[in-house]
């Protein structure tokens, strides 16, 4: 029977070169993800902003058929119908806020503004001509006076 004899040991395990490229690889992937991600994330919680507008849009149109003027107060969502002469906000709200600033017989405007900013916030505007604003965004978001913004670059 014949023996094999090693001359040197067997060794396991990764040499620190090949654990430091590891890391590098990794840390490449997350400087390029991570940005787009959080994008990703700013744009997804952008859509209850626009689809409320659009909601509140829509009531104060109806309102203004039923009653042939605008309502006077917008108030708190609760249950029932809404007292005479006013309309609920959204109450399905969770990254945004909604008001209206502006409301006279013939006009209203109605803002969200979001609460999931640090510093300068997304206020998104509508009102009775259809007229969607960006009036404010976080650096490096555009802003516009004919849409509600939804990319970084502007696109709406």
């Amino acid at each position: 029977m014949r023996t094999l004899l090693r001359s040197k040991p067997s060794a396991y395990g990764f040499t620190l070169i090949e654990v430091m490229i590891t890391v590098a690889v990794i840390a490449i992937i997350a400087a390029v993800a991570l940005p787009a991600y959080f994008d990703y994330i700013t744009r997804s919680r952008l859509v209850e902003a626009r689809s409320n507008l659009a909601d509140m849009r829509t009531r104060m149109e109806q309102f203004f058929l039923d009653n042939r003027t605008y309502p006077g107060e917008c108030i708190a969502p609760a249950s029932g119908a809404a007292p005479a002469g006013k309309i609920y906000l959204p109450g399905n709200a969770k990254f945004f806020t909604y008001a209206c600033p502006v409301l006279s017989a013939t006009g209203y405007t109605i803002t969200a503004t979001d609460t999931f900013s640090p510093g300068t916030h997304f206020v998104y505007t509508i009102n009775e001509a259809n007229l969607r604003k960006t009036t404010s965004a976080p650096s490096g978001w555009a802003t516009s006076n004919t849409c509600w913004t939804t990319r970084k670059n502007g696109d709406c």
